[in-house]
């Protein structure tokens, strides 16, 4: 069918293998959490994803861990931007945080983050990064995806350049054909 207007791009979404790319690819989310006021508010953050769950890590200090604690709904958005995927393809999740500070999961996590964000740079360099992780207040945020909405772009693009076609074929079908 050729589309007549982007009024749904719901049919746009990106597919199974896509979205698995651009989270293996990806190293960086918008992540979203209500205030205490219930003011939204958004912070880039660093991932890795786990058994389906997301997996992140701030300071307890910062506002979004006792907000999260407070009510564990949040979002995440994943861009392909900066990805071998190109831009325009996007994943956005609902979902439930909780806040973990126990050491076994510190222990699994900081070195499983260093290795995703600094394997490139050596061994040496993600150890350094698994201590600079390992401070007093640090915490580990899981998220667990519910509502999941994604986008892709190159869809879109395609969808468009088939009504593109279509409109001139449409013209020049009504053009008349010469001199009467």
């Amino acid at each position: 069918m050729v589309i007549r207007d982007y009024e749904d791009v719901g049919v746009y979404t990106l597919d199974a293998d896509t979205e698995q790319q651009l989270l293996d690819q990806q190293n960086e989310c918008t992540f979203a959490w209500a205030t205490g006021s219930g003011a939204p508010m958004a912070v880039t953050m660093s991932y890795l994803v786990r058994n389906g769950h997301f997996w992140l890590t701030a300071s307890s200090q910062r506002k979004r861990i006792p907000a999260i604690r407070r009510d564990g709904r949040v979002a995440i958005v994943v861009t392909s931007t900066g990805t071998a995927l190109g831009p325009n393809k996007t994943l956005t999740y609902q979902g439930r945080a909780v806040v973990h500070d126990d050491r076994e999961t510190k222990a699994w996590f900081y070195p499983a983050l260093a290795e995703r964000l600094m394997g490139r740079g050596g061994p040496e360099r993600v150890a350094e990064f698994t201590r600079f992780l390992d401070s007093p207040r640090r915490v580990v945020i899981e998220v667990t995806p519910g509502l999941r909405v994604g986008y892709d772009g190159a869809k879109m693009a395609g969808a468009t350049t088939q009504a593109r076609r279509a409109t001139r074929a449409e013209r020049t079908e009504s053009e008349p054909s010469g001199p009467a």
